[in-house]
């Protein structure tokens, strides 16, 4: 039975796919977005997370580990030496270190989402496969898939598209809507965005079309980055005819208050996250070509 690593499973969710869901959250993402919401899910392992603001400095944590990887200051633990051992974790009565990510098998996985299958019934809704990057982890996403199939649950991928078109193939059968990420049309704007180039994405997108499965495509609304006219107009170009729906996600700050759990080299943006009037320019971008768009996922 194969297994792989996650470090959430988010319940009653209504902004992940249609219906009631519940979102797993797979560690591992090939891009490095600026603006990421999910800087925890980055790295594949699992990680030793610290909450500051929990912390009563009692230093048991540090008297706990024989590695001596807890430090004094807002840098508190030294990865270097880390080794995941956890007694850190069990000294600390006010949990200010947590473990980010746990292993799971497919069987233990699919006995989590069951627990709310009443839900999906009543609402239509299911599971839905998020991140980081699920596909990264495609051996284990295929006999996931295959089992919610098995059991009568939905399956719905939230992907970057950044993988081999192969991960697509092997799921095709399993899933009912994939949420596609369209995060700009530009190779050289994407690169200085995400740190990739989008050429990869961009064919798994047109070639996940021609196959027929539901595709949403969703375009994340960054100020000074994706919210940019000139390249909302290029993305609304490159969907008009092909992608008739498409989610348009406004940035909140959300990801970086997340930054320091971690230590996680995304830079803080601090930005504004866009408002209404911002919100409805572009919209209009897009129901000009003719899509149904909605605010949200």
């Amino acid at each position: 039975m194969k297994k792989a690593v996650v470090f959430d499973v988010q319940r009653y969710s209504v902004h992940d796919g249609p219906g009631i869901r519940t979102v797993i959250f797979f560690k591992g993402c090939p891009l490095r977005c600026r603006w990421c919401q999910n800087p925890e899910g980055l790295q594949p392992s699992p990680e030793l997370g610290f909450l500051p603001e929990r912390c009563i400095r009692s230093g048991n944590c540090a008297s706990a580990c024989a590695d001596g990887a807890i430090l004094s200051g807002k840098k508190r633990i030294d990865r270097t030496r880390c080794t995941l051992c956890g007694d850190c974790i069990t000294t600390c009565h006010a949990e200010a270190l947590k473990m980010i990510g746990k292993e799971f098998a497919s069987d233990e996985l699919m006995e989590e989402v069951s627990r709310d299958r009443p839900f999906y019934e009543d609402s239509g809704g299911g599971v839905t496969l998020s991140g980081g990057e699920s596909l990264l982890q495609i051996d284990f996403v295929e006999e996931f898939c295959s089992q919610c199939r098995e059991e009568g649950l939905s399956v719905v991928v939230e992907t970057c598209g950044a993988v081999p078109y192969d991960s697509f193939r092997r799921i095709i059968p399993f899933v009912d809507l994939f949420l596609f990420d369209v995060k700009a049309i530009d190779p050289s704007l994407h690169k200085t965005w995400t740190g990739s180039g989008n050429e990869r994405i961009l064919s798994n997108l047109e070639r996940l079309a021609e196959s027929g499965v539901p595709i949403i495509a969703r375009v994340p609304i960054v100020p000074g980055h994706t919210a940019l006219p000139s390249n909302l107009n290029q993305i609304a170009d490159r969907l008009e005819g092909s992608f008739p729906e498409v989610h348009l996600m406004p940035y909140h700050r959300w990801g970086e208050s997340k930054i320091d759990l971690t230590d996680s080299p995304q830079p803080s943006l601090d930005l504004v996250a866009p408002d209404h009037e911002d919100m409805g320019a572009v919209e209009e971008i897009f129901a000009r070509r003719g899509l149904s768009v909605r605010v949200g996922g």
